[in-house]
């Protein structure tokens, strides 16, 4: 299928985007509404069941913690490849006392994990030989986040929560373009777990055909006893923590399979110690509003509070669409030097968050951009103000597999929750834990793990650095958005160039998120959508500012966010995605 244009209005003008993309993934799957506006609480996620069972939860009077787990258990089912309790994330939290606070579930090395743990004769393993893998697996952190965020600040029991995810586990759903999309890119491999392909290959060793129905009985089964049971009794010790790592240690591959399948270090009691932590959340101005998110080990914050710290000196920011964008493109690619130097686990390493964060940071780094593109990588600057050399910089590898999944969720009280969970790459590492019926994580390929001495290498009982953006902005102290996307290290700049389309740039939320994307990572060129650079902006961008862009890869697409928009008056608009990942699901309590 060939590139589709759609038209939206911008302030009075009109502007056609264009967006490619493989067949199902360049139109709004049947039955998703993008867009709802209306009272009594909102919630917005890639799928319509999730949202769903959000609102569904919302009505009973459960607030917005009870409806945001509700949401991930059933996201567990229909999107694993991008999600679940084999993996972990971050949750930022807005209660209706107006308290900001994080958790931090995000995956655990094993203790047995060393710098060296991805090398094999000296010679670092390539990503495909890493992450399909036992040794990619990090000790999941998605069940204990969301039992502690549910024992501080919801209202109903984890079994209460889970439950449509177990309703909709037993009963199945039905298999979309995109699903079909993913199970294919990563089917050989599949292939060779034959718990993976007893769930998700049909007998031909093919994905399940688009329209039919998928029942995940043994997740079911997990989701039941971890309610009943608790996060740490029934996930984290005893027979499911068994076989995590177990698959994770031996991975369970069948006869005549055609890769090399390597094994991990987790252990049982690398399980039994894991901690999902409550942490201060990481907080930037910008415009007069309160941009708050999820500190280290997340490089979300602030790197997306950076760049909108390095734009805020820019009065106006141009004077034209076209220079707001360069500076955009110029800020993120300073930003990402920053964050590729300086971020990793603080339990780890001092991140400078405060120095990031700065004002005079801001002011040194905005001074380097000028009229021109810069040529990447540029050098890390120093935000320690102490004299040091500033620290290399190093560009931020792409890897279009990475998939990750978010939700927003706000109840009628004030409880608002940003969501970004994941199992890194689309499909993790490949390995269903067998009777439990879900996938493992690769979220220790984030990891720097070719280098011994970087602040992000691989270390035993160690969180990688994430790009995960969870975010609520406030105005006087009241919500105003809530946002956060998939995509890797580019949900750092999908979340920042949509803050700015609706800040900034005054576009209204919708189109906001719909707008062509370019995320410039300290790389040589920046990665665009093929609608970005064929339009005007695009060529003006090449011709008049020297950037230079790399069209996507894969489905063609950046992200694809959910969010919410607070109206006053208990007012909402709840917004994700019309094309982009067979489109978002957008939901209120009461339309209006």
């Amino acid at each position: 299928m060939g590139r589709r244009g759609f038209r939206l209005a911008l302030g009075g003008a009109t502007a056609t985007l264009m967006l490619g993309g493989p067949a199902g993934a360049l139109a709004q799957e049947p039955g998703k509404q993008p867009t709802a506006r209306g009272t009594g609480g909102a919630a917005a996620t890639v799928d319509t069941l999730a949202t769903q069972a959000a609102i569904d939860s919302l009505r009973k009077g459960n607030n917005a913690i009870d409806a945001a787990v509700s949401a991930a258990a059933v996201l567990g089912v229909v999107e694993p490849f991008s999600c679940g309790i084999g993996g972990g994330g971050f949750m930022v939290i807005r209660t209706a006392d107006g308290k900001v606070t994080t958790f931090d579930s995000r995956e655990k090395s094993p203790r047995a994990m060393r710098p060296d743990s991805f090398s094999e004769n000296g010679k670092t393993l390539g990503f495909d030989d890493a992450r399909f893998s036992g040794l990619s697996a990090g000790v999941p952190g998605t069940p204990l986040g969301w039992s502690r965020a549910l024992n501080a600040y919801g209202t109903v029991s984890l079994a209460e929560a889970v439950k449509p995810g177990i309703d909709v586990a037993r009963k199945g759903f039905t298999v979309d373009q995109t699903f079909f999309n993913q199970v294919d890119a990563v089917k050989g491999y599949f292939d060779d777990i034959p718990s993976t392909a007893a769930l998700y290959l049909d007998a031909d060793g093919t994905p399940p055909d688009v329209g039919t129905t998928l029942s995940n009985p043994d997740l079911a089964k997990t989701y039941a006893r971890l309610g009943r049971d608790g996060a740490r009794k029934g996930f984290y010790r005893g027979a499911t923590a068994q076989a995590i790592a177990t698959a994770a240690s031996s991975p369970p591959v069948g006869p005549g399979n055609n890769h090399a399948w390597r094994r991990g270090l987790m252990t049982v009691d690398d399980l039994a110690r894991y901690g999902a932590p409550e942490r201060t959340p990481a907080r930037t101005s910008y415009r007069g509003l309160d941009i708050v998110g999820m500190g280290p080990p997340s490089s979300g914050a602030s790197t997306v509070g950076e760049a909108l710290n390095i734009l805020e000196g820019y009065s106006p920011l141009g004077g034209s669409r076209a220079e707001i964008l360069h500076r955009y493109i110029e800020a993120t690619r300073l930003a990402f030097a920053d964050r590729n130097a300086y971020l990793a686990d603080p339990a780890f390493f001092p991140v400078p968050l405060d120095g990031l964060l700065s004002d005079s940071f801001a002011a040194e780094r905005r001074a380097l951009i000028g009229s021109s593109a810069a040529r990447s990588p540029v050098a890390a600057g120093n935000p320690l103000d102490n004299g040091a050399a500033a620290a290399a910089g190093t560009a931020t590898v792409s890897r279009p597999s990475q998939s990750t999944t978010h939700l927003s969720v706000a109840d009628r009280k004030g409880n608002v929750v940003s969501y970004t969970f994941t199992i890194e790459s689309t499909g993790g590492n490949g390995i269903v834990v067998p009777g439990h019926g879900f996938l493992l994580n690769n979220e220790l390929t984030d990891f720097n793990y070719d280098s011994t001495t970087h602040p992000n290498r691989a270390e035993s009982s160690k969180r990688p650095r994430s790009s995960m953006a969870p975010t609520i902005v406030l105005r006087k102290d009241r919500p105003y958005l809530a946002i956060g996307s998939p995509g890797g290290a580019t949900i750092i700049t999908t979340v920042s160039q949509v803050l700015l389309n609706r800040i900034d740039l005054h576009e209204p939320l919708p189109n906001a998120i719909a707008q062509p994307r370019a995320s410039q990572r300290n790389s040589a060129t920046t990665e665009a959508e093929p609608g970005f650079i064929a339009s005007q902006i695009g060529r003006d961008l090449a011709g008049l500012y020297g950037q230079r862009f790399t069209p996507t890869t894969g489905a063609g697409e950046i992200g694809a966010v959910t969010a919410i928009e607070f109206k006053g008056g208990n007012r909402y608009l709840a917004a994700a995605e019309p094309v982009r990942r067979g489109g978002g699901s957008a939901m209120v309590v009461r339309e209006r």
